[in-house]
């Protein structure tokens, strides 16, 4: 059970490709005004220090997770005490591309997140996670997920059976409105809140990347029963601040009819389909 009530802060900003130093300082200014404000942690867009791309242009402005670009990321996590969820292109030392999410805590300790679905324009130039990790802090149990991985369900259905609070959705998700691309997303992510039991946090970035993209700029809190707790849809970079609740989970999770996890049937999923033919 989530041991704590936690205040977050959702970003919504624009994260041009290849200004890493600009999308560094873009960080420490949104940080500063959560911490302000009495958020314990503070989630950003997918690959906000980067830009995010599709493209071959990506490449040459992909960091290294142990780079100065985090050492500054992790003294600002430090010195503000509070927790940041911040993306990236990662290169590894065998040449490897993946997007990647890390987690720094006030404690200066870090996890990484490398994006298991990929969506098929990022196949030619990423290379796909093979970690699930959930990461316990603060008495907290959180998930990652990037953009794509939230259309497959059984991913959140994992990490809920791993006892996490909280699923953070981290989007570079382009093209139309704020309230178009929240209409989307209303389609999926109120299930996956529903079916585990938990919160979702997501947010996307917004503005033109300078690399052929431009993203609406949205971000939705949902509660553990699916429900809509606060939303941004302007359009333009803002800044969603939102107490989560413990009482909220151990509302649906003590009720035998609304938490449903408890009662999967996974040895029957591994069986084979019977395909019964009623036409002969």
């Amino acid at each position: 059970m989530m041991k704590r009530d936690i205040r977050i802060a959702a970003v919504v900003c624009r994260c041009p490709v290849g200004s890493t130093a600009r999308n560094l300082e873009r960080v420490r200014n949104w940080v500063l005004r959560a911490k302000k404000r009495g958020a314990h942690l503070v989630c950003f867009p997918e690959m906000n220090l980067t830009g995010y791309s599709n493209r071959r242009e990506i490449t040459p402005h992909a960091i290294d997770a142990r780079g100065p670009e985090i050492g500054t990321l992790i003294h600002l996590a430090r010195n503000q005490e509070i927790a940041l969820l911040v993306g990236f292109a990662e290169k590894t030392g065998d040449g490897s591309l993946y997007a990647s999410h890390m987690v720094i805590t006030p404690q200066g300790r870090t996890g990484i997140y490398r994006k298991l679905h990929l969506a098929p324009p990022e196949v030619e130039y990423f290379c796909a996670g093979t970690h699930l990790p959930v990461f316990h802090w603060s008495g907290i149990r959180f998930g990652i997920q990037l953009c794509y991985d939230a259309h497959f369900p059984e991913l959140s259905t994992r990490m809920a059976e791993a006892h996490a609070d909280v699923i953070f959705l981290p989007h570079a998700s382009p093209r139309g409105q704020a309230a178009d691309k929240h209409q989307s997303w209303m389609r999926h992510l109120p299930a996956r809140a529903f079916d585990n039991a938990l919160f979702i946090v997501a947010c996307n970035q917004t503005g033109d990347n300078t690399n052929g993209l431009t993203f609406p700029g949205n971000a939705v809190v949902l509660s553990p029963s699916g429900e809509i707790i606060d939303t941004l849809l302007t359009g333009k970079s803002g800044m969603l601040i939102t107490d989560l609740n413990s009482r909220q989970i151990d509302h649906v999770r003590n009720h035998r009819m609304r938490y449903f996890l408890p009662n999967r049937r996974p040895e029957l999923y591994r069986q084979p389909i019977q395909n019964e033919d009623l036409d002969g």
